[in-house]
């Protein structure tokens, strides 16, 4: 079983970032990701393998994007009622 790591959310490794596609586990409510030590997933930008540990602050070509919630597509968010049958 591969060791696991928890992450906040805000540190800039390409497996905090909405545009990786590697296997993770997200906790909105505590800004987490739980990822595999050893995980690998493509960058959706760059269309290259990348670590999921690997620092992305000195990429050139990185487009980081943070995993938080799109609050645009949260109905309740701007505080609109769920969708009610009449």
């Amino acid at each position: 079983m591969a060791e696991k790591l928890i992450l906040p959310a805000e540190v800039k490794v390409c497996a905090t970032c909405s545009y990786w596609d590697g296997e993770r586990q997200v906790d909105a409510e505590m800004k987490v990701v739980v990822v595999a030590q050893e995980c690998v997933g493509e960058c959706l930008v760059q269309e290259a393998k990348k670590p999921g540990l690997h620092d992305v602050r000195r990429e050139c070509a990185c487009i980081w994007e943070d995993l938080g919630p799109d609050e645009a597509q949260d109905p309740e968010a701007d505080g609109a009622p769920a969708d009610k049958a009449a």
